[in-house]
């Protein structure tokens, strides 16, 4: 048994420094080179979920192009099983990251062989998805395909409900456990944004999950909501470099802390510590810390 599966997207990113996030219809220069890096919300995972010592399987699509064959022989570099990563008639999908000095981040996402993926590719990885422990899933692929894996999922079901976009109450009456930040718990709730955590608590139980959902909240940490009670857990102290793939690590350290059978407060406290390591370092899946990292920051 695989003790996590990603169902996900896979990007090149490419991370371009910047003093500042330019406005709309402005042009800013950067004082640094950009730089190549591995990404993608569903790839960080893995190899988020791999660098804390769980075995790990891929499911997704890469281009039939360098760009594709590269981000695999980094994530079996990395010990992520990428055999049900298909081959598409699509280019690889590529991200492009504006991030300043602070850690503030702009990105914009060609979607490329992520969006090619459908319902019937899954079909001979049933098993593997059924298998699993735990099944992590983003939204930079197409609904029907996070849909077919929740339904196909009999482990834990972990969804990063990112970017923001509706599901349907079926599939998220098969969530175990949500993981939103403000403004995705705010549109999938159909509600302004909140930062008052009666106002956020209310919108997370509104919205039909089997399991809590954990509201991240950047650098005032997570919020668990249960359905009789909340829990702030507070973000760790520490000085941001890049924020860009904290989320990601957040979300693999939270499945693989429940899959140690811990309380999902607990879990959503390990993963604080994961992802606050992570922003210290640039870049998204280059900053993942392993866990002898992580334990040896107490």
């Amino acid at each position: 048994m695989t003790d996590i599966v990603v169902v996900g997207s896979l990007n090149v990113d490419v991370v371009v420094p910047l003093d500042e996030l330019p406005a709309p219809g402005q042009t800013v220069l950067s004082s640094a080179d950009h730089s190549r890096a591995g990404g993608g919300k569903g790839a960080n995972q893995a190899v988020a979920a791999a660098r804390l010592g769980r075995s790990v399987a891929m499911v997704g699509a890469v281009g039939d192009d360098p760009e594709g064959q590269w981000l695999l022989g980094l994530l079996a570099a990395e010990g992520v099983d990428t055999a049900a990563v298909l081959c598409a008639p699509r280019p690889t999908g590529q991200a492009i990251v504006l991030v300043t000095a602070d850690g503030d981040s702009t990105i914009a996402v060609s979607s490329g062989a992520n969006m090619w993926l459908t319902p019937e590719h899954l079909r001979p990885y049933a098993g593997l998805i059924g298998d699993a422990a735990a099944v992590l899933l983003q939204q930079e692929i197409d609904a029907s395909v996070v849909a077919a894996a929740v339904a196909a999922a009999r482990g834990l079901v972990v969804v990063n409900p990112a970017p923001a976009r509706p599901i349907d109450a079926a599939t998220l009456a098969r969530v175990d456990v949500l993981v939103p930040n403000r403004g995705e718990l705010a549109a999938l709730a159909g509600a302004w944004p909140a930062e008052d955590v009666d106002a956020l608590a209310a919108m997370a139980r509104s919205l039909g999950t089997r399991g809590p959902v954990v509201v991240t909240l950047g650098a005032d940490g997570a919020l668990v909501v249960t359905d009789d009670r909340e829990h702030l857990v507070p973000a760790e102290q520490v000085v941001a470099v890049d924020a860009t793939g904290a989320g990601d690590t957040f979300c693999a350290a939270l499945a693989d802390a429940l899959l140690d059978g811990v309380s999902i407060e607990d879990a959503a406290r390990w993963a604080t510590r994961v992802a606050a390591v992570t922003v210290t370092r640039p870049g998204a899946m280059a900053s993942v810390p392993r866990r002898a990292e992580v334990l040896a920051t107490r």
